[in-house]
């Protein structure tokens, strides 16, 4: 197995781990997650609807033939978490030490870098239905 392909599926794994084991405790109204999307203003839809996009795009990433819209689609995901953080959570909520915050930049990281390792995927994704 390349190198590539090997940091490729670590990336992939993590990033999915990562969304995959919040699920939990947005489909179960956890209160974190609850007082999470209260702030926001989204809540309960908010919270159903992002742990829905998170499950889809995890799905996705696990699939080789669909990991570039798994990566866009977590890339967005977490564009909305880490704005979230920094403009009306902060960094740290409910005194989890910045947790959720590490782990929203580690999705939206190893995002971008399967998107440039997949860039090829993306071009034929693009080409197919896009055209």
């Amino acid at each position: 197995m390349k190198v590539t392909s090997i940091v490729s599926l670590v990336l992939r794994l993590v990033a999915a781990l990562i969304m995959l084991q919040t699920l939990y405790f947005k489909f179960t109204a956890a209160p974190e997650s609850v007082y999470i999307f209260t702030q926001v203003g989204i809540e309960p839809w908010g919270r159903i609807g992002t742990g829905v996009a998170e499950l889809i795009a995890s799905v996705l990433l696990l699939i080789p033939a669909t990991i570039v819209v798994g990566a866009l689609m977590a890339v967005g995901i977490m564009l909305g978490a880490l704005a979230t953080h920094l403009t009306v959570l902060g960094i740290e909520v409910m005194g989890d030490g910045g947790q959720l915050f590490i782990y929203a930049l580690i999705v939206f990281f190893a995002g971008l870098v399967l998107l440039f390792m997949h860039f090829h995927q993306l071009v034929a994704f693009r080409k197919k239905f896009i055209s």
